[in-house]
Parts: C-alpha cells; structure tokens; sequence
C-alpha cells in the first residue's frame, strides 16, 4: 500500500509539475544554446530579467524579517481581532492576482485616496510582490513556533542569558529550516508572478517592465 501511493503521487508530480517544466526547458533551446542566449541577452530582456531578480530578492529579505515578526506576534501574543489578522494573512492566496492588481492600483495609483500615487515605478512593482509572497513565510514560520518547545527557552534565560540571546542563539536556529522555505517559495512566487503587478507596474521597457510581462508580451507578438 505505501508503494501503491509513493507510486501514484510520484506519477502526479511528474504529470502536473515535471512534465510542464522539461517541455518549457526544451523549448526555450530549440534554437540551440546560443540563440537561446542571445535572446536572454536581448537589452530589453536583460533589464527585464535584472529588475525582476533585483527586486525579488529585495522583497524576499523583507518578508523574511516582516514574515517571521508576524508569525511570531501570531503565536506568542493575545490581542483583540487576532483571528481576524490570522484569516487576513491568507488572503493574497484566495484573491485572483488580477483583482490584487486593481486594489493595489486603486489606492495607490493616479486617484489614490491616500494621496501617494506609486503606479508605474519600481516602488509598486515591490509593493504587489509584497502583497502577494508575504504569507509564505508567515505561514512556514508559524508551524515551527507552535512546535517550539518553550523550556528551551526557559532554560536560556535561567542560566542568565538575555532576550535578544535567547531568541539569537536558541529560537532563530530552531526557526530557520520554516524562514529558508518560505524565503524560498516567495522568492520563486515573485519572480514569476504576473497578474498583481501587470497593471500598477505599467510595463515601461528598461525601467518597470518584469520578465514574466516581458515573455508575455513576447507570445503575444
């Protein structure tokens, strides 16, 4: 019976996941390594591909700080409309990255009603990749503080170790497998993400226009 299910979700993975990325893989060389290089290194398509990996990893490094505090505040911490936070966490997941886009460029475009106006810069590019990979670490830190074994701690402080060398030496090397997991879904979520930045990033070649919009357009044309 393991072997039969081993088996199948084996078979699963390659169908829906493996099978899509080796017939993208070998098309993107069906010119052969060198036009598949000399494409990549298109002007347009390098900036487009620079500003995407520049700002995926800027956005990553934010939510592995902002993503952990959160996840630490969720657990450790009582304080009216938590479950409310918590359920408002997830919902970057349940909103269509389209809608996201809309909002985003709603409050923050050319009629904001907040008065900052952010649309068609690198700024609003980083703040809908916020929106949308922020939950990944929130969600992957969570599990392993709920885990956590608080005598760990207790145990810190009663051999007279401070707050910020408690968490520093004993919980951050116990957190760090769930913030390198998330850290890694969002990064690989942003570097792809299309649908929330479409609309506020403009798509300006050189200066707003990622990759995934990039190769979009490419398809199209």
């Amino acid at each position: 019976g393991a072997a039969v299910g081993v088996g199948l979700g084996a078979l699963y993975l390659l169908v829906v996941v493996l099978l899509p990325l080796l017939a993208v893989a070998i098309k993107s060389f069906d010119g052969g390594i060198g036009e598949f290089w000399h494409e990549v290194t298109r002007p347009q398509a390098w900036a487009a591909l620079k500003l995407t990996v520049g700002i995926s990893i800027a956005v990553t490094v934010v939510n592995a700080v902002m993503g952990t505090l959160i996840a630490w505040v969720l657990v450790r911490d009582e304080f009216p409309g938590k479950r409310f936070i918590n359920t408002l966490i997830d919902l970057p997941f349940a909103l269509p990255t389209i809608v996201a886009g809309i909002v985003l460029l709603a409050l923050y475009g050319p009629k904001s009603p907040l008065g900052v106006n952010i649309a068609y810069t690198r700024v609003g590019v980083a703040l809908a990749l916020l929106f949308v990979t922020l939950p990944f670490v929130v969600r992957s830190v969570q599990p392993v503080l709920i885990s956590f074994d608080r005598e760990m701690e207790d145990a810190s402080r009663s051999l007279g170790a401070g707050p910020w060398t408690t968490f520093r030496r004993v919980i951050l090397p116990n957190l760090r497998g769930g913030i390198l997991a998330g850290c890694a879904l969002a990064f690989g979520r942003a570097l792809g993400e299309f649908g929330s930045i479409v609309l506020i990033a403009g798509n300006l070649p050189f200066k707003t226009e990622v990759a995934s919009v990039y190769l979009y357009g490419q398809i199209e044309n």
